[in-house]
């Protein structure tokens, strides 16, 4: 019998008034149902987080820490449970989960371990000029089906130090693991300072125009994002948008197709390819075009597609019906103006799945070139000048990542240094480390997300300007 999960609220573990079926990606069935919160518990949730707000903000970091790290040694004492459900309700493969639930715990003690100390801005005879960072206060963290382990804790690791107060509403298709985390946090923050609230999207903006939230950290598609974004406007609440992203990665004639493509597919096709940064188109020279796509297809063959709770799985499925039905859609498409070369595995015939597909013969317009897929198909495209691809990559929405491949790594970075987007990396890709901060340009969000920056986007900065003598 499933575990009857419930609603974190003002320090008590209660149920919703109804329940959200929640579904199996890799059988397209219901597995289990949990609390779904009304409008009322958001409300009350608010009042619960604004009323812990100045205790909580009062603590020294020290004493902050020491709550947030013992949240990440209960994680870790459950890590096996965590990891489990994660695949379950989201499709990844059980070491793809129990990577982000690792990755989960060292980033909540990486935070833990910080602190934002005051600035001394100028000193002399007449005045004294200090910079403080003090927090916003209730914070609503948004986290999306992708991630939604890693993504919640990277938020409420960095809210939660600076004293703020958070509330976390996971996406409607993976909100177990977050009602899991609730149950965790219960029996270790004081009441109020992190709450769980679980929805079929009809909180969100409840949330984001209440006048006590104080600060918005969303992550999820562009176009939500821009309607979370006005949702602040009324209030001008402050907000960080990690968004959708179309990266590059750029293949320049020196790169060796042998060692890159291996880790281009891999960019391009972990978690079934549902990553806001990872690759989603490839630009690689015409000589090399057919040896660069034939390489990548026989990793596509490779691939083993199954439920990720069996060892052999590989890559699982599309984490929900609606996205399920958007890739099919580009790969449909696809096929009427270009080549469509699909993986040779056999495709369950239950569940979300959809073979490795890569897709040569595009135009630039296309639908599959210009807009984000979120799912396991990669466009490739050739090019002959390297100024005129720059331009062709460049010319997009987007700006979150992108990657160069490359032997010269100075070159690497002088094509890099071109490219109009919030990171870059040369021969790399998916390498967040927690201290560097990591955001979007252009229609792929605002602030930053990690490291010391991100975390100063949590706070709000005070100057006491002293006039001495």
């Amino acid at each position: 019998m499933e575990h009857a999960y419930k609603l974190l609220i003002d320090g008590a573990l209660v149920p919703g008034p109804s329940l959200l079926e929640v579904i199996n990606p890799a059988t397209a069935k219901v597995f289990i149902a949990v609390p779904r919160a009304d409008q009322a518990q958001a409300f009350k949730a608010v009042a619960a987080a604004r009323l812990a707000f100045p205790q909580w903000a009062a603590l020294t970091y020290a004493e902050r820490a020491a709550y947030v790290l013992r949240f990440a040694d209960v994680m870790a004492a459950s890590a096996q449970d965590l990891i489990t459900m994660l695949t379950r309700e989201q499709g990844k493969p059980l070491g793809e989960a129990q990577f982000e639930i690792e990755l989960s715990i060292a980033n909540l003690r990486y935070h833990a371990a910080q602190e934002l100390t005051a600035k001394v801005i100028r000193e002399n005879a007449g005045e004294q000029i200090i910079e403080q960072r003090v927090p916003h206060g209730v914070v609503v963290a948004i986290a999306p089906w992708n991630f939604p382990v890693w993504v919640l804790i990277s938020k409420l690791g960095a809210a939660l130090m600076t004293g703020n107060t958070a509330i976390a509403k996971p996406a409607p298709t993976t909100p177990v693991t977050t009602l899991m985390l609730g149950e965790l946090a219960a029996r270790i923050f004081p009441r109020g300072v992190f709450q769980t609230l679980t929805d079929m999207n009809d909180l969100g903006a409840v949330l984001t125009r209440h006048p006590d939230v104080a600060y918005v950290s969303f992550t999820g598609s562009t176009v939500t994002g821009k309607k979370v974004l006005s949702s602040t406007v009324a209030t001008l609440k402050r907000s960080t948008l990690e968004l959708g992203g179309n990266d590059a990665a750029i293949v320049l004639d020196d790169a060796d197709i042998s060692a890159v493509a291996a880790r281009v597919y891999s960019a391009a096709f972990m978690n079934a390819g549902q990553i806001c940064f990872a690759t989603k188109r490839v630009y690689v020279p015409d000589s090399m075009l057919a040896a660069f796509v034939e390489a990548l297809v026989n990793l596509a063959n490779a691939s083993r597609l199954g439920d990720g709770l069996e060892s052999t799985t590989t890559l699982g499925p599309v984490q929900n019906k609606a996205q399920y039905d958007k890739v099919r859609a580009f790969i449909d498409e696809a096929r009427e103006h270009g080549t469509v070369i699909s993986g040779q595995q056999t495709v369950p015939v239950q569940g979300y799945f959809i073979a490795p597909t890569i897709v040569t013969g595009l135009a630039d317009d296309a639908r599959l070139v210009r807009e984000e897929q979120f799912g396991p198909v990669l466009p490739v495209l050739g090019y002959s000048n390297v100024e005129d691809m720059i331009r062709r990559v460049n010319d997009s929405d987007y700006g979150l990542g992108a990657s160069v491949w490359t032997s010269n790594t100075q070159r690497g970075i002088a094509v890099a240094s071109r490219i109009d987007s919030g990171t870059v990396w040369v021969n790399g890709h998916l390498h967040l480390p927690f201290d560097i901060p990591f955001g979007g340009a252009k229609q792929s969000g605002i602030g930053q997300q990690g490291g010391i920056e991100g975390m100063k986007d949590f706070t709000q900065v005070r100057v006491v300007n002293v006039a001495l003598g």
